[in-house]
């Protein structure tokens, strides 16, 4: 029997991601995928059109705080990936509103919704960010959750209502939080995508503060291989960081960026920096590299030549969207 996968934001950066490699000719043969997908602003059927008309797959276009139609997706799975969320922290600081309600509300609708039916595991896909900020050294997955944004809180809030489900009910949930991610089809509005697609127009970018914020940088294409190998063979009740190994500076990692894009550094533009902004993020992956074998594997400069030549190559699929609100990282 085919396992049946739930993958919640499958239409989204990360979840399509997945979803592509799932499906594609080195997936796991024997799995049914079920998108659940709202199509907000940042998610896009064009992000699946590589696979939209596979055979194992199905699209569900829908909300996940709509309790009756998570009910009727999650009767007829057997395993759920949750990516579902809003994300960008600069939104978050404009209005908290839809984060509480789509991270927060919508999560616990679906975990319910999975204990009653016995999906599991039921992996809940997180961030670095809540842990906050640090000026040295990195977090394990035991250290306290301290997030900075209305963001980071809304996902603190679901991982611990999550962990609270297995220890509650049993349910075979895990934790997932990774670093910053980077790579085709991220939408324009986090650092990256923002820089490359205003750089690649000729545009100037902002960079926030002093440009001293310090981020780790994993490719999307690592980070799916690490949600698989939880989904897997991860363990029950259990949270594993999962980080690309590479830390450096906003400003650093600009450098590279106008380098790449054929720009100098007359074309940033330092701006007044975010509110609550955090200095550091840098995580302890170790857990999941003893445990269950998992290494990042694409190093940054490789990664990020290869994101240039794909927006480059792909300015149909960003040049229609929305302008975002602001750099992120």
């Amino acid at each position: 029997m085919p396992t049946r996968l739930l993958i919640t934001g499958g239409a989204g950066f990360i979840g399509s991601h997945y979803v592509r490699s799932l499906l594609g000719p080195k997936g796991p043969p024997d799995l049914v995928v079920t998108v659940l997908d709202a199509l907000s602003y940042a998610g896009s059927l064009a992000n699946l059109a590589p696979v939209l008309d596979h055979p194992r797959l199905r699209f569900v276009r829908g909300d996940i705080c709509d309790a009756p139609l998570v009910d009727r997706v999650m009767a007829d799975q057997d395993q759920a990936v949750h990516l579902a969320a809003e994300s960008h922290v600069d939104r978050s600081l404009l209005d908290a509103t839809a984060f509480v309600r789509t991270n927060v509300v919508g999560t616990q609708t679906l975990l319910d919704a999975a204990l009653r039916h016995g999906v599991a595991p039921f992996v809940q896909v997180s961030t670095d960010e809540v842990y906050g900020s640090l000026e040295h050294g990195a977090w394990t997955e035991d250290d306290p959750l301290r997030p900075n944004s209305p963001y980071s809180a809304s996902k603190a809030s679901a991982d611990l209502l999550a962990l609270a489900q297995h220890v509650s009910h049993g349910l075979d949930v895990r934790v997932t939080r990774c670093s910053n991610n980077y790579g085709p089809y991220q939408f324009p509005e986090k650092l990256i995508p923002r820089f490359v697609t205003r750089l690649l127009d000729g545009h100037r970018v902002p960079l926030y503060g002093d440009g001293l914020h310090v981020r780790d940088w994993l490719h999307v294409d690592d980070h799916v291989r690490g949600i698989e190998a939880v989904r897997t063979r991860g363990r029950a009740g259990r949270v594993y960081n999962i980080g690309g190994g590479t830390a450096l500076s906003n400003r650093d990692l600009v450098d590279l960026l106008l380098k790449a894009c054929g720009a100098d550094w007359d074309s940033v533009e330092y701006v007044e920096d975010r509110k609550g902004h955090d200095r550091r993020y840098s995580v302890d992956h170790s857990r999941i590299s003893d445990e269950l074998g998992y290494a990042a594997t694409m190093d940054l400069s490789t990664g990020l030549e290869a994101t240039v030549a794909w927006y480059r190559a792909n300015r149909s699929w960003w040049q229609t969207l929305d302008e975002p609100h602001g750099p992120s990282a």
